[in-house]
């Protein structure tokens, strides 16, 4: 099984325009409803212009030169009949853009759906591949773009295209002759059209592309504004959106170049088509073909041929942008999730403790290579397990394929014995839950942020959550209780305190396997000392694997398991593993020498301090430094360290 993973939008062939104005009703049958009566309503709508011009033809005609003289009767009556029509078109107009607005807006808000649904759908590494910007973009701008289309000027192709055809039925019925020489003088412009359309779609794909660029551009630096400020870099960002927007604005440009070219051809052709019916209009009235409200009556008909014609060519070139916004998000429906969610049709886990079984498994990131390999490892329900190993020893990998963010490129990964791949999500994000490093929480209250972990969980529940994880001191302290808000990203708690609810929101979560990337070793004692027995608490009575970045972690757990470059080379326990002297006990050299290096200076500090308070004391500071110290590692010989 290939572990590569499909980059959005990475189709060898690209959509046709058809195809996605296909693919795009398929995807969002609101845009139909009511289809058949919103274009009667719109053929309609035309009928009020079509009629003007045969009034003052008749106007003209049988009221103004008739023989027995002007009969101002029948002009009025005339304008009369016209104005009811006029009115009545204008209703139907007003009826049609209604309903046009709401199946659009259905429409448009399931394709949304969709799109965001199926972001969510894809793996994490596609997501990674696709800038978050160019993703929201997708599912925000460009189905923002589809809809003004849609709703502005999508039925007016199909208006402009029945005005063309009622005033070319009119104009056939007043003369053929004159309707041929108008139709020849835009079929330059018909061919012109066919020759940039594609050119046309192709620049507004760029155009659409850049968008995407941009918007990840500029939310990277809003995101990491404390990181911009504190390196000063406030310039070389800066000059990073100013290329972002200059590539957006030379895309627009060359698009906007093709289509001021559509339609000057298309004013060009209008102007072609008055001059040659004024001039072939008068010979044929001369040659007695044609009355005078005739001539004037084609006249207002060429205009209500050419207006049309101008809109459609304005609208065509327009489409081309919609389309490509459209192309954009089919794309990512068409971007296949490389871990796809068995639904219904999958086998549920067990209702017991869960063992956790990796059997040969391989897998390796896109384009790089194995990360790890050829491993065979069980854990027991219930059991506490520990993973350590240096930076990309594959530590992180092995929880995602253990919480499914990614499958193996061959083995099996199996919870209960049953194969992860037949297990439907929905059961197992209910029954596995993890914990990652950096505890994000949403822009909300801490109520909200915990009901994550159950949506059905009572404010007591809540409450208890925190005492029972021994931090309800902590949560005393908060300012509004269940309804603190918490900011964007969590950003008006500590990264501490963010951790604390990420670990009430396990606790609420109630897994029956935890996997938890340990973020204790970046917080200050007192919030450390809470985290550490909060997640002693969580982790009673469940199975469990930590990703262990201190080595104190792993002294608790019942199991240690090794990784270095991608292989499980040791597994055991604490003890035995460092009597082994093998790549644990290295590990665990090292991190004893920091360790104590670190409380070597921290006693340093505080003696200091201490022989600064003698004189204000009165007291003989003790000579151990590590009197009153809380117990720490000890070794072997019985020595603190």
């Amino acid at each position: 099984m290939s572990t590569q993973t499909s980059t959005v939008g990475s189709s060898e062939q690209r959509i046709s325009g058809l195809a996605v104005l296909r693919r795009g009703f398929a995807l969002s049958p609101a845009l139909a409803d009511g289809l058949g009566l919103t274009l009667l309503l719109a053929a309609l709508s035309t009928v009020g212009a079509a009629v003007v011009p045969i009034v003052i033809q008749v106007a003209i005609d049988d009221g103004l030169a008739s023989d027995a003289g002007p009969d101002e009767g029948a002009v009025v009556r005339w304008v009369v009949v016209a104005t009811g029509i006029v009115l009545l078109t204008a209703v139907c107009a007003a009826w049609m853009k209604v309903r046009l607005f709401t199946a659009s807006e259905r429409g448009l808000a399931q394709l949304r759906e969709r799109a965001f649904r199926h972001v969510h759908d894809l793996s994490v590494l596609t997501q990674d591949r696709e800038r978050r910007g160019a993703l929201v973009s997708r599912v925000t701008s460009d189905i923002d773009q589809v809809s003004l289309f849609l709703q502005f000027n999508g039925i007016m192709i199909v208006v402009s295209l029945g005005q063309v055809l009622v005033a070319t039925i009119i104009m056939a019925f007043y003369s053929v002759p004159l309707t041929v020489v108008v139709w020849l003088c835009f079929l330059p412009l018909i061919g012109s059209l066919w020759f940039f359309q594609g050119r046309l779609s192709r620049a507004y794909d760029r155009a659409r592309a850049t968008v995407g660029t941009m918007l990840a551009v500029i939310a990277e630096p809003v995101v990491g504004a404390a990181v911009v400020r504190s390196y000063g870099i406030e310039r070389r960002t800066q000059d990073r959106i100013d290329d972002a927007i200059d590539t957006n604005l030379r895309a627009n440009l060359r698009a906007q170049r093709l289509v001021a070219v559509t339609f000057a051809s298309a004013g060009m052709a209008a102007g072609l088509a008055n001059a040659a019916v004024i001039v072939v209009g008068v010979l044929l009235g001369l040659a007695g073909g044609l009355t005078v409200g005739g001539v004037i009556a084609f006249a207002f008909l060429v205009g209500l041929f050419v207006g049309p014609v101008q809109q459609a060519t304005q609208v065509l070139t327009e489409a081309q942008n919609a389309i490509s916004s459209w192309r954009r998000v089919i794309e990512i429906l068409d971007t296949p999730a490389d871990v796809p969610d068995p639904g219904p049709a999958g086998s549920p886990l067990p209702d017991e403790a869960l063992e956790v079984a990796l059997e040969k498994v391989r897998y390796a990131y896109p384009g790089g290579p194995d990360v790890l390999r050829d491993l065979d490892v069980t854990v027991q329900p219930r059991q506490r397990v520990a993973v350590v190993g240096e930076t990309g020893s594959g530590k992180s990998t092995f929880a995602k394929l253990v919480t499914r963010l990614v499958d193996p490129g061959d083995g099996v990964v199996r919870i209960g014995g049953v194969d992860l791949r037949d297990v439907p999500f929905a059961t197992l994000r209910s029954r596995v839950v993890m914990v990652p490093q950096e505890g994000f929480l949403f822009d909300a209250t801490l109520a909200d942020n915990l009901r994550y972990g159950d949506l059905g969980a009572t404010r007591e529940q809540m409450v208890a959550a925190f005492e029972s994880l021994g931090i309800g001191d902590w949560f005393a302290g908060l300012p509004d209780g269940l309804d603190t808000q918490v900011g964007q990203r969590g950003e008006s708690l500590s990264a501490g305190e963010r951790q604390l609810v990420a670990l009430a929101r396990a606790y609420l979560a109630d897994p029956d396997l935890l996997v938890l990337d340990e973020a204790t070793s970046a917080v200050d004692p007192q919030t450390e000392m809470r985290a550490s027995r909060a997640l002693e608490r969580l982790l009673a009575g469940r199975t469990s694997i930590v990703i262990a970045h201190r080595l104190s972690t792993a002294q608790a757990a019942e199991r240690v398991l090794v990784f270095d470059h991608g292989v499980l080379v040791e597994d055991g326990a604490h003890q035995g593993l460092v009597e082994a002297d093998g790549v644990y006990a290295r590990l665990y050299a090292s991190w004893v020498a920091q360790t104590h290096l670190g409380l070597d200076r921290s006693a340093h500090d505080r003696s200091g301090e201490e022989r600064r308070g003698l004189d204000e004391a009165g007291e003989e500071p003790s000579e151990d430094p590590w009197e009153n110290e809380a117990p720490g590692l000890v070794w072997e010989d019985g020595e603190r360290d």
